[in-house]
């Protein structure tokens, strides 16, 4: 992120205090965006009214106990970061996934999330729930130079989710999608795939998640 501001900054010495205050508000106001420190009582409050919402949407909701174990099983075996890939079946993934890992005692996944999709306000609701979204300077037809710093920004916040071992969940494809890998999903793959060559982390453990429906919400 240095390195991107001190590129960009103009020659001159004499008014360096007032740049770097300048550059420092910019770099806070695009963390902002990327993300919001975790609401306990938020997320508390979040899964009672999921677990309503689920014996009303649905019949019923079946753990498959072996792949659970599984999972378990990978995040008791190594002091490695969690990296969760999962397939995209409806907009209520996101939260269905996290709110099982959380309740297995795999603490508050950081969910990776795009730019768009979502209002303001519900934006600022799920930040505070463990959505991270790319900043919107990193949105498609931004020139080179205007993805510089929001992108060196959202890569060193990815490297401090890993170095600190907050489990990590990666949607792979759009809702309703074809069975590719979204732009959105190459973006943060590549960033994470970085933060192991960077050896900020030593290793990554990969795991497999999703969810199957008979009817997709």
């Amino acid at each position: 992120v240095q390195d991107v501001t001190t590129g960009q900054s103009p020659g001159s010495r004499g008014d360096n205090n007032e740049s770097h205050q300048r550059w420092k508000e910019k770099v806070l106001e695009i963390l902002a965006e990327i993300q919001a420190p975790l609401s306990l009582l938020l997320l508390r409050l979040c899964h009672w009214m999921l677990l309503k919402l689920l014996t009303r949407l649905f019949l019923n909701v079946q753990v498959h106990r072996g792949q659970l174990e599984m999972v378990l099983r990978a995040s008791r075996m190594s002091n490695l970061p969690l990296v969760f890939l999962s397939t995209q079946k409806s907009q209520l993934d996101g939260l269905l996934l996290s709110f099982l890992l959380f309740s297995q005692g795999l603490g508050v996944s950081r969910v990776a999330l795009g730019t768009q999709q979502c209002s303001p306000r519900l934006r600022a609701l799920l930040r505070r729930l463990g959505g991270i979204f790319l900043p919107s300077g990193m949105e498609q037809g931004q020139s080179e130079q205007d993805q510089e710093l929001p992108g060196a920004i959202v890569a060193a916040y990815v490297k401090e989710v890993l170095r600190s071992h907050q489990p990590l969940l990666i949607f792979l494809e759009e809702p309703l999608a074809t069975q590719h890998l979204s732009p959105l999903a190459q973006e943060w793959v590549v960033m994470v795939h970085r933060a192991m060559r960077d050896c900020v982390v030593p290793d990554i453990l990969v795991v497999p998640v999703g969810i199957a429906y008979d009817m997709v919400p």
